[in-house]
């Protein structure tokens, strides 16, 4: 059976007096509930610029999670996820029409990860990230919806000029704005000892991939990784609210490749 043991931090940084962060997750009660459903792990980032970041970010989290844990056993994560980022938008676009915030505009980032058998599912808009830590090496997963980024993939722009561009947190896709949104959606093969990392981008901004490897591949508890990583990143800079999630994998359970109902004749 696929075992898991995760942590998590967030922090709002030395400048900001609210944490427009989000985290959630959705943990099986049972044996049964991890084969049929898995788990759900997700982060989110109020966007700024906007009003009510973190009602933004709330929404998305907890829509998110109370919809996976409603889906159907043995639901299909590749096609499911997307749905539910969705739905996610939807929440957080009706916020926007709601009375109790005066009508005002609100967006969020959102990052999420489902995890079943021997398989991550990864679905995300904006520049919230998902990194794969696997024999000392982070690879990131996600990728930017940024203006920048998009530059970059154009040949416009290099990459260092990217990391460097004050323009670097204009978004080109985030939950709330319109009604309707794209999400990208990865399948990851998932092996013992592989450590996942959702996080804002208060966290990964301020630090390599080599960094980031090196703390999440010590032999500690998830959650005091997620909280040196958070402390890291504040530590170097701290002018953003900075989260991360940290998933380690124990065990998977491959799924099994035994023919059903009855044979082809």
């Amino acid at each position: 059976m696929l075992d898991l043991e995760f942590g998590q931090a967030s922090d709002p940084g030395k400048i900001r007096k609210n944490n427009e962060d989000a985290m959630g997750s959705f943990i099986p009660a049972s044996p049964e509930q991890a084969l049929s459903h898995g788990y759900l792990f997700a982060v989110a980032d109020g966007v700024g610029g906007y009003d009510l970041g973190e009602i933004a970010s709330a929404t998305a989290v907890s829509v998110l999670a109370e919809e996976f844990a409603k889906a159907n056993p043995g639901a299909r994560l590749m096609s499911l996820m997307p749905r539910l980022v969705q739905l996610a938008n939807v929440a957080v676009h009706d916020c926007t029409l709601a009375r109790q915030y005066n009508i005002k505009s609100m967006a969020t980032t959102l990052v999420a990860c489902a995890l079943r058998y021997n398989k991550a599912y990864i679905s995300h808009v904006g520049d919230s990230r998902c990194y794969l830590v696997r024999s000392g090496s982070a690879k990131q997963i996600t990728d930017d919806h940024t203006w920048v980024n998009q530059q970059r993939k154009l040949g416009i722009i290099t990459a260092a000029e990217m990391r460097e561009s004050e323009a670097r947190h204009i978004l080109i896709r985030s939950l709330g704005p319109e009604m309707f949104v794209a999400p990208d959606t990865t399948i990851l093969d998932l092996y013992p000892g592989d450590v996942l990392i959702l996080c804002s981008d208060g966290m990964h901004d301020e630090m390599s991939e080599e960094v980031i490897a090196a703390i999440a591949s010590q032999e500690k508890a998830p959650g005091e990784i997620a909280r040196e990583l958070v402390a890291k990143a504040v530590e170097i800079d701290g002018h953003d609210n900075a989260t991360a999630q940290v998933i380690r994998v124990l065990s998977v359970e491959r799924m099994s490749s035994m023919p059903r109902g009855r044979p082809y004749k």
